[in-house]
């Protein structure tokens, strides 16, 4: 990597998108050395935790140097690409696309540095150097030596101490009692225990007739190491976990043994959802028309009512001041999976939004996923998540929260079942929600209104449209 120290030489570092992350990774060059580009053009495409981002440049001039190839990891803040700015194309030089990039050297912030939004700066590694003074020499103590020889104090007969050395055997009282009851001299046993104490077993073996044998017990056999995994390299594949589903996996992990988890289920007739759902695709009285309408729109208003009806269960959990905190806004998130792994946009204010605002607002949400464009701001400050797990034919699943959120509703596949309906086995489009919450936040209680009334809305679905 040539260096550059020309003053007409700009730096353009990898930025802060604000977004609780520390690192990106570069997907596309879009510009190579020498190419002319002006401010505001887009210059690389980078995958975060999060989604993939565009980045433009600031400045207008000609790209002297890409600091990394595509495919290499870079954190925050270091610098990419290089661009001349004093409008001359000067020379330069490429360089070879598998290089590895020289390290930058290390510079001292100056005041305090920009960060990803959920991250702090990472703590300092300087260590305070030790104060130096008079090296004063430790002596050891001597080791003390066990003996077998007690001191005993003794009276004459006037009165004055006598200090008397007599050899007494080790051992504890009970062991003197057995010893004493089973008629065994201590001094004659040959000690046993750890620094030379008698023990219950000794007196045992002595009291025994000579004749009699004893039995050494088997020694304890040594626990078998952990076997070690064996990998069969030709015919596995190994991937880097990294981005978005790096990102998922911590998240995860994170919630599962953080948030006490609990989940409860219901099975629903939803057959009239489903006739609700044909009636808004044909008719033009309800203002749907030109807009995606699907079981999903009418499931995530119904939990969206359900939460107006229980507002208690839209929070939070605040670990730092030991606080719930309590949401008056619903930013409904809707579980999408894409190439490049699980992401959770959400809709902003969903709980002001009537159907047909609702119905458009769900309807971008998935197209911008599906390309892979949802911006870092689309999947923060979500509330409450749906999940569709039944669009893979799966009939219910136990949801993790996403982190931050007090609930998540798993939706399963719609199918033709036999059900009871006014007194009568019929076939009926049945399903199954799952719902997961917060237990610091949600008592079952709540949880189960919560779960009840979407349930209900579902077989009654008409009544959305009055809520519109």
């Amino acid at each position: 990597m040539t260096t550059m120290t020309e003053a007409s030489v700009r730096e353009f570092k990898m930025p802060d998108v604000g977004e609780g992350l520390t690192e990106a990774e570069i997907l596309k060059w879009y510009v190579k050395p020498g190419d002319e580009v002006t401010d505001g053009q887009v210059v690389c495409e980078v995958e975060t935790a999060k989604a993939a981002v565009e980045l433009p440049i600031p400045y207008d001039g000609v790209v002297r140097e890409l600091h990394f190839p595509e495919g290499t990891t870079v954190d925050v803040g270091t610098s990419i690409i290089a661009v001349d700015v004093s409008g001359g194309a000067a020379p330069v030089e490429a360089p070879a696309p598998a290089a590895e990039p020289e390290p930058e050297p290390e510079k001292k912030p100056e005041g305090r540095q920009p960060v990803l939004v959920g991250y702090g700066v990472a703590a300092s590694s300087t260590k305070r150097r030790p104060r130096k003074g008079p090296q004063v020499p430790v002596q050891e103590p001597a080791p003390v030596q066990e003996t077998s020889v007690v001191i005993q104090t003794e009276l004459n007969g006037h009165g004055a101490p006598v200090a008397a050395l007599r050899e007494r055997p080790l051992a504890k009282p009970p062991v003197r009692k057995l010893a004493k009851d089973l008629g065994v001299d201590l001094t004659t046993i040959v000690p046993s225990g750890p620094d030379g104490i008698i023990t219950r077993e000794d007196v045992h073996a002595a009291a025994a007739p000579e004749s009699a044998v004893v039995e050494t017990p088997a020694p304890t056999p040594a626990q078998a190491p952990a076997p070690v995994p064996t990998y069969d390299t030709a015919r596995e594949t190994r991937i880097p976990v990294k981005g978005v589903r790096k990102a998922t996996a911590a998240a995860m992990v994170g919630s599962a043994f953080t948030a006490p988890h609990v989940t409860e289920f219901v099975t629903v007739d939803v057959t009239r959802t489903m006739k609700l759902v044909e009636e808004l695709k044909q008719s033009d009285k309800y203002g749907m028309q030109g807009l995606r309408v699907n079981p999903l729109l009418l499931i995530a208003k119904a939990l969206l009512v359900a939460i107006k009806r229980n507002p208690d269960v839209n929070a939070s959990w605040d670990e730092a001041t030991q606080e719930i905190v309590q949401k008056h806004y619903v930013n409904l998130g809707i579980a999408a999976a894409t190439p490049r792994g699980l992401i959770v946009p959400n809709i902003k204010d969903a709980h002001a939004k009537t159907l047909p605002q609702l119905a458009q607002a769900l309807g971008e949400l998935v197209a911008t996923a599906k390309e892979g464009k949802t911006s870092p701001a689309a999947m923060q400050g979500g509330t409450v998540t749906i999940t569709n797990v039944g669009v893979f034919g799966v009939d219910t699943g136990t949801p993790i929260l996403n982190p931050g959120e007090s609930a998540i509703l798993a939706v399963g596949s719609i199918k033709l079942q036999p059900w009871v309906h006014k007194g009568k086995v019929k076939p009926r489009q049945v399903t199954t929600l799952a719902l997961s919450f917060d237990h610091r936040l949600v008592d079952g209680e709540l949880g189960s209104k919560v779960l009840a009334d979407v349930a209900a809305i579902l077989e009654q679905p008409k009544r959305l449209i009055t809520w519109a």
